[in-house]
């Protein structure tokens, strides 16, 4: 008997996107995909050939969703642009940053928002190491962020603030109200700040003789 759909490999990747969003990342395997869509499961490793894969094209596919219209101009603005769509990308899905933090996915839309990224920066007026490592520092810091923002909710301030005792870490106790605020979108905004700032001193540096 054949199977009662006949499939691609986008609809494997969108099936497994959706059962992402509905369950978290764990659920994510190739057996309840193929449930959801009634195949066997090696029709389903037939198309994505395993499940590190499968997390490839998933993790395609979520940025895959970033639009690249009406970005500003000047590179600083289009850099932070750029980032703020990726973190809302990620926001959309269901531990959507862990998804593509666990990834190499050497795709065609990750590969594309790499090139924006790149073309910008070197428009920026940085060399090719500095825009090189911007590139790996910002994705670091936007999927750090938004995989502790997703990370399931706990008691984690109250512990730190029990935990940090005044005597022996008085730096850190004196900064406790804002090191145990969860204003995730202020954080993220103060990170590529930051990160621009160092960049454009790097842009506006003579180069080397």
């Amino acid at each position: 008997m054949g199977e009662p759909r006949r499939l691609e490999p986008a609809t494997v990747v969108a099936e497994a996107v959706r059962v992402l969003d509905e369950h978290g990342l764990d659920a994510v395997t190739l057996r309840a995909v193929a449930d959801r869509l009634g195949v066997r499961m090696n029709t389903v490793l037939w198309h994505v050939k395993s499940k590190a894969r499968l997390r490839e094209l998933m993790a395609d596919a979520l940025i895959g969703e970033i639009g690249f219209d009406d970005l500003p101009g000047p590179w600083e603005p289009r850099v932070r642009e750029l980032f703020h769509r990726l973190r809302r990308v990620l926001l959309a899905h269901r531990d959507g940053a862990a998804l593509v933090t666990g990834t190499y996915a050497l795709e065609p839309h990750v590969l594309r928002f790499a090139e924006e990224l790149a073309t910008t920066l070197l428009r920026g007026g940085l060399a090719a190491r500095e825009a090189s490592w911007a590139v790996w520092t910002s994705l670091y810091v936007t999927l750090g962020l938004v995989q502790e923002e997703q990370a399931p909710s706990g008691p984690r301030p109250a512990a730190l603030r029990e935990a940090v005792d005044e005597r022996r870490y008085p730096a850190l106790h004196g900064i406790l109200g804002e090191f145990t605020g969860t204003d995730f979108a202020a954080r993220f905004d103060f990170a590529i700040t930051a990160q621009l700032a160092a960049l454009r001193e790097h842009a506006q540096r003579p180069p080397s003789p």
